[in-house]
């Protein structure tokens, strides 16, 4: 019988709480985009009421992770500051006659909070943001949507982080 352990069981126990709370923040982020986008509420409503009753609170059985709630409010702050750079750099890449604000409300959300990472956040390998991103959309859709985030977001990495896909 094999003792082999998971490559996550290998890492530090500080290290899957950071990288959890980050996954949560993102998680949290697309949901106050979304808020923000449907509501038409302002941004630091939607900051305040998500700090204070949503996160690592259980709300109506339903139980919201601790999140970083720096970098839940980076990209939060970002998208809104910076989307006016973001909303052109997905329009080019969703198929032509789809711009932005055609598309579903949660998928705007995921692409503006990844986008915004993206640019924003070169410490972070863009394979990371995708993939992170593209498991949010799978936790909202069941059908191709998570494919459409991979694709429009493989697009916009390959754009703005040459680097990190040309072979050395």
């Amino acid at each position: 019988m094999s003792s082999s352990k998971s490559s996550q069981d290998n890492k530090p126990k500080a290290a899957l709480k950071k990288a959890n709370q980050r996954g949560a923040a993102r998680l949290a982020a697309v949901q106050a985009l979304y808020q923000m986008d449907v509501g038409r509420t302002s941004l630091d409503h939607t900051l305040s009421q998500f700090m204070t009753f949503y996160m690592g609170q259980e709300i109506e059985g339903d139980e919201y992770l601790p999140a970083d709630k720096n970098y839940f409010k980076l990209i939060v702050e970002g998208v809104s500051k910076h989307q006016l750079q973001i909303d052109p750099m997905v329009d080019g890449s969703l198929l032509e006659g789809w711009p932005v604000h055609r598309i579903d409300s949660t998928l705007r959300a995921i692409l503006r909070g990844a986008t915004f990472e993206l640019l924003h956040k070169k410490d972070i390998p863009a394979k990371v943001i995708i993939t992170e991103y593209v498991d949010i959309a799978r936790a909202f859709f069941e059908g191709d949507e998570a494919r459409i985030v991979n694709g429009v977001l493989d697009n916009i990495a390959h754009q703005t982080r040459k680097d990190e896909f040309t072979s050395k």
